[in-house]
This record gives C-alpha cells, sequence and structure tokens, in this order.
C-alpha cells in the first residue's frame, strides 16, 4: 500500500527541485549512436537556462513556469473545494474545514465499513451485531451483500423496519444525494438513480406542484419524515412582528389589530415575537431625545398574552423600494447631516450615495453632533436597557439581535434595489466615502505600497456578471497581490465593525443573548470567485474561508449567529450558478466548529410545505453526531397572519415538527 501523501505538498516551487535522475543524457551499450534522452519539464526548463544565461530568457522562462504552476494548483485546489463541499452537504461527511486527501479517504472508508485508526493502520471488522441481522447492509468493496435488485425487491415493511432501528443505513443505501456514487463498485450508477428516483416518488414533499395544499397537508402528516421529529429536540419558534404597527411618532396604531394578530399566534403555540425597534423613530427628531412610548404599549399587549419577546435594534433603514409602501429613515437629525456631509454614508465607485446605514469609515470620527457612529448606537442600546429594565428582570425579553449594516445584517449595502441592483447582479464595492479611502490609504502605506491605496478598477457593475469583469473573472485579479490585499482589508473593516459595536452591547445589555444576522449571498456561489460574497464584505472565494475569521470575532462576545435560510430550489441551469444549499451548509458548520450557537430565519416570506420540512432538517441535523440543533427559528411573514396567505395548516404542522411533538391530531 502506498504511504498516503497530504495533498498540500503537491505545491512544489521548482525552484528548488532536486536534480532529476534523467537530466543527463544515458548511453546505450548495445548502441554507441543513441540519442540522448530528450529533456522535459522543469529539466529542459533548468538547460535552457543555462544556455541563455547570457540574455535572462531562462529566468524569465522559469518565472513563467513558476506562475503557472501556481494557476494549476490553484485551479486543482478550486475543484478538491468543490468535492469537498459535495460530500460534507449531500453525503453527511464531517469532513474538517481545512480536509486533506487522507481525510477523505479515512471518511470513505469508515462509510464502507472499514476501521482506521489515527496513524493510518486500515482493516476490515464485522459488522455489529444489529446490522447482520439484515445481513449486513452496509456495502463495500469487500462484502457485496446486497445489490439494486435485492432492494428494488425488498417490501416496503422492511425497508421502513430498517429506517426505524438504523437510519445510517437506509441513508447509505436509499440516499438522495450524488454522494451514494462513490460506492459505485457494488451497485452501478443507473441503479443508484434509479433506487434515489424510487424513494423520491414515495415522498409527497418531493412533488408539491403536482398536489393541492389539503392534499400535501395530509400526505406530509402521514409520512415517515415527519414522524422522525417527534421527541426530537424542541426548538423555540418565534414569529417577526409586521411593520406598521408602531407610526413615525412612535405611536401604536391599531392595537385591536395588534391583539387579533398576537391572539393568531398565540393560538399556533409559537413561543414568542420578534419586534423591530428603529432607530429612526425613537430618535428621528433630535439626538438624544428617545421615544419608547409607543414600544411600551406593544410590549404591554405581548405581556399580557404570555409570549416571550425578542427585539432587534435597528440602525438601517427599512422600506422605500417597489416592494414596501411603509418607509422607515434614519433620523431625520442624521439625514441633515448628510446634506452638509454625505461622506457619513456608503458610496460606491460613481459616487452614489447610500442611505441605508451609516459608513463604518464614521465608527470613530465625531462626525455626528460630536459623536462617533458607536456612540450613537451605544446611547441608543443604553436607553432602550434602562426603560425596559423591568422587562428584563422578568425575563420576558430573551434576546437582542444587533444591527450591523443593511437590512440588520452584518454586510456592506452592496445590492441595493434603490440603485439599481437586480438578482444576480454582483453587487459593487461599498468603500468610496472619503473616512474609508483615507483608511485605505494607511492599510496601503502600512503595508509598504503606497499604489494600493485605492479600490479596484475593473470590479463591473450592479448587474455585471464575473466573467464580464477583470476582477471576478476566472483567474481575474481577486486572486492577485493587490486583490488579496484590497479584499482583505474590506472584510476586515466589516470584522472590526461588529467587533467595535458588540463591545459596547455586551456592556449595555449584559448577560443577555446577543444575536447577529448572517446574509445569505448564495449567487455565484459556484464560481471561483464568489463575486456577490466579496462585495457584501465576506472574502470567500474558493480557495479562502471566508466565514471563520468573522466567527471568531462574534465568539469573543458570545454572539449567536442567526443565519438566513434561503428554502430555494435551484435548477440545473441557473444562471447565477446559485448553490444556497451549500452557502448555508459552510455557514452552519463554521459557526458549530467555532462553538457558536445558531438560529435560523427565512428569507422568504412564506414557504410552501417541502420549504418547511428543508428549514425543520436543518435546524435539526439528522445523524449529527455532536447533536447541534437551532437555539430558536424566527419565522418572517410578509403581513399580519389576519390577512395575509399564510397557510395556517402548513404553518402549525412546522411548528410542531420544530417542537418535536406531532403527535397529536395529524389529520386535519
Amino acid at each position: 500500500m502506498n504511504t498516503p501523501v497530504d495533498n498540500q505538498d503537491l505545491l512544489l516551487d521548482p525552484l528548488n527541485q532536486p536534480e532529476l535522475p534523467y537530466s543527463q543524457p544515458q548511453s546505450n551499450p548495445s548502441n554507441s549512436q543513441s540519442q540522448p534522452r530528450r529533456l522535459r519539464g522543469f529539466a529542459a526548463t533548468a538547460a535552457e537556462s543555462a544556455g541563455n544565461a547570457s540574455t535572462g530568457k531562462g529566468k524569465r522562462e522559469r518565472e513563467k513556469e513558476k506562475e503557472r504552476t501556481k494557476l494549476r494548483e490553484r485551479h486543482r485546489r478550486a475543484i478538491t473545494s468543490r468535492m469537498l463541499a459535495g460530500l460534507r452537504q449531500y453525503g453527511n461527511f464531517h469532513l474538517p474545514a481545512r480536509a486533506d486527501m487522507n481525510d477523505v479517504l479515512a471518511a470513505l472508508a469508515r462509510e464502507a465499513g472499514w476501521t482506521v485508526e489515527t496513524d493510518g493502520t486500515t482493516y476490515r471488522q464485522s459488522p455489529p451485531p444489529q446490522l447482520a441481522a439484515y445481513g449486513g447492509g452496509i456495502r463495500s468493496v469487500e462484502s457485496p451483500t446486497i445489490s439494486a435488485t435485492s432492494l428494488k425487491n425488498s417490501s416496503v415493511n422492511v425497508t421502513a423496519a430498517l429506517d426505524s432501528q438504523q437510519p445510517h443505513v437506509l441513508r447509505m443505501d436509499g440516499s438522495l444525494s450524488p454522494a451514494a456514487s462513490l460506492d459505485s463498485v457494488v451497485i452501478s450508477e443507473i441503479d443508484t438513480r434509479n433506487e434515489a428516483e424510487k424513494f423520491t416518488n414515495s415522498s409527497p414533499i418531493n412533488s408539491v406542484d403536482c398536489l393541492d395544499p389539503d392534499q400535501i397537508i395530509q400526505d406530509v402528516r402521514s409520512c415517515d419524515d415527519g414522524n422522525a421529529f417527534t421527541g426530537s429536540q424542541y426548538v423555540p419558534v418565534y414569529v417577526m412582528l409586521v411593520n406598521g404597527f408602531i407610526n413615525n411618532f412612535c405611536q401604536l396604531i391599531d392595537p385591536q389589530g395588534v391583539r387579533q394578530e398576537l391572539s393568531h399566534l398565540k393560538s399556533l403555540d409559537v413561543d414568542g415575537i420578534v419586534v423591530d425597534c428603529w432607530w429612526g423613530i425613537v430618535e428621528a427628531w433630535s439626538p438624544q431625545k428617545y421615544m419608547w412610548s409607543g414600544y411600551r404599549e406593544l410590549f404591554n399587549l405581548v405581556k399580557e398574552f404570555k409570549l416571550k419577546l425578542q427585539v432587534v435594534m435597528a440602525f438601517h433603514e427599512y422600506g422605500g423600494n417597489d416592494s414596501s409602501d411603509i418607509l422607515i429613515s434614519l433620523p431625520q437629525w442624521v439625514l441633515e447631516i448628510g446634506k452638509e456631509n454625505p461622506d457619513i454614508f456608503f458610496t460606491d465607485r460613481e459616487g452614489r450615495r447610500n442611505t441605508e446605514c451609516l459608513s463604518w469609515g464614521v465608527d470613530k470620527e465625531r462626525v455626528l453632533r460630536g459623536r462617533t457612529g458607536i456612540e450613537v448606537y451605544f446611547d441608543f442600546m443604553r436607553s432602550f436597557r434602562t426603560e425596559f429594565d423591568d422587562l428584563f428582570a422578568e425575563g420576558l425579553i430573551t434576546a437582542v439581535e444587533i444591527g450591523l449594516g443593511a437590512s440588520g445584517e452584518l454586510r456592506y449595502p452592496s445590492f441595493s434595489e434603490r440603485l439599481g441592483w437586480r438578482y444576480p447582479g454582483i453587487g459593487e464595492f461599498q468603500c468610496y466615502d472619503k473616512y474609508l479611502q483615507q483608511n485605505l490609504q494607511r492599510a496601503a502605506k502600512l503595508r509598504g505600497h503606497t499604489l494600493w491605496a485605492r479600490s479596484p478598477d475593473n470590479a463591473g457593475e450592479y448587474n455585471s456578471r464575473p466573467h464580464e469583469t477583470g476582477f471576478f473573472c476566472e483567474r481575474g485579479d481577486y486572486d492577485s497581490y493587490f486583490g488579496r490585499f484590497f479584499l482583505r482589508w474590506y472584510t476586515q473593516l466589516l470584522i472590526g465593525h461588529a467587533d467595535d459595536v458588540l463591545f459596547l452591547a455586551r456592556l449595555a445589555f449584559e448577560d443577555t443573548k446577543l444575536v447577529v444576522k448572517i446574509p445569505a449571498v448564495y449567487w455565484w456561489y459556484k464560481t471561483a470567485s464568489h463575486a456577490a460574497e466579496l462585495t457584501a464584505g465576506y472574502y470567500n472565494p474558493t480557495n479562502q474561508d471566508g466565514y471563520s475569521p468573522v466567527f471568531d470575532a462574534l465568539k469573543k462576545h458570545s454572539a449567536v449567529v442567526k443565519l438566513v435560510c434561503s428554502g430555494l430550489q435551484v435548477s440545473g441551469n441557473d444562471a447565477a450558478v446559485a448553490d444556497p444549499e451549500a452557502l448555508c451548509w459552510q455557514v452552519l458548520h463554521a459557526a458549530w466548529d467555532h462553538g457558536l450557537t445558531v438560529s435560523g430565519t427565512n428569507m422568504l416570506s412564506c414557504y410552501d410545505g417541502e420549504g418547511y420540512m428543508k428549514v425543520v432538517d436543518m435546524a435539526k441535523p439528522k445523524n449529527n453526531p455532536d447533536h447541534h440543533h437551532f437555539l430558536f427559528f424566527v419565522y418572517h411573514q410578509p403581513s399580519p397572519l389576519c390577512q395575509g396567505p399564510v397557510c395556517f395548516q402548513e404553518l402549525d404542522y412546522f411548528i410542531k415538527c420544530m417542537h418535536g411533538d406531532i403527535c397529536g391530531d395529524l389529520v386535519s
């Protein structure tokens, strides 16, 4: 057996290669006129270098070959990264973030029933007793005891028995994932697809388009997948209260409508609600003049219905586009400052200002009537904590979400519909205000390259595609020395902003859970550059892990990661080569690997039956040896339940699955 080799050793420097044994011509004793062996690769380059030393051509050729080697290695690593992502996502292989080929081989061997020791010793062992009764159902190269034919001829009862007693066996033998083709030594790829099609067609969740809503609910509630969540971990479900109940003068309007909404939520057995506390409403007219009266009335109603409460410190703008008829801007006194000093807002390359939130360049600049950006945020949070101290003492408020960017998410406002962005555009960098440009100049000077004190000039526009730009295209400038410097600086601003604000939030809210919302920028995820993530502030190309540095900062403040779950189905011919499931998988497991607790919220305004079950699977991963699960889930609705198109039966069933209690009224 060959000794396993770390794939990191494959990247070699051609200038440090040992002398090759065939670099010298070898004589043939049987033919004195035999020609010397033709030199190839690095040996040929070295020979040419010796012949052209006076002209310097050899040195240039060596440099070109070295650069080509690096490009080939980057391409190889990109392919490896996609393979590892597929194994993690579809095959439930728990591979480390920096997995090498040894980790992959060991995982595959263990999946096939082999034992792999830490020193690499690998041997076959007999199947566990509980599997012996079924003929050792784990597939392996050495013991092909089960075939596609036997699976096809097996009865539904036997399959159900395997599912109930050994879910791991069913996952391996009846998996719908592409990882099943890895062990196709015994079962052919065609038969595997037939088996996957057989199991897919047996589930009504996978054929939503063919059924009416009532039939979907009946079938989903009667399937075995639903029963699998009975007795599982209890995940609290909160519902986001829609905006509009608090007007711009911080007054509660339509209290009766609020009561009706809370009554509907209580009947669905939700655990609590989430309320946005808008900076633009509470401190709207004068600095440090806070109005909380409307929120006090609202919270009293929540307390009356005995629901828990989470609040969002919303330091961003809401509405202002075609999809919303409600506009909540930043405070008026801030907008007045912005008229005189527009550089307090994020700015794109064309000089257009984005008033969704304040630029992170003013975090430590006293441009807000003598206060810095983070001081303004801290004063707002401290005022809330003081005003509602009684609710904290009673335990009514269970968590506080800190808005850290556009839409309350930790990101730059790189894809703003108001400025013309439409899906799936890559967006634009938002660092052209004078404060961030000064920061870039200092960073370039500190790096020793003052010419790098600029932003990319070939990164396209809001609706560009990666291949249309010189910066984000395959082997583009994003991976050059300048590109790597710029992107690290750009994402470090995002991390620094989160670190500073969360530090002050911890002072204001002490032991209360702090929540940070992480965006789901899933379009162009299958490209090498991950362009949309880069403009949003996440340095996450194929050869980088852009979420670990962010989670290192959140770990310092014991923050809860709030993951945006897309629930989308992306077709194979998707023009944006999007992969929302792979992105969610990366973010979810990166957070858990850092010891963070994770919660979730939905991106879409409403889910169908299939989308609900995807969320439940994500909230309670099956076959997870560490028993990870969501701390809570926040359901976001487009309009009040009493007015909106939400299907109560589906939502009720979803909540029961999240609670691990679906043994009650399964038939409507």
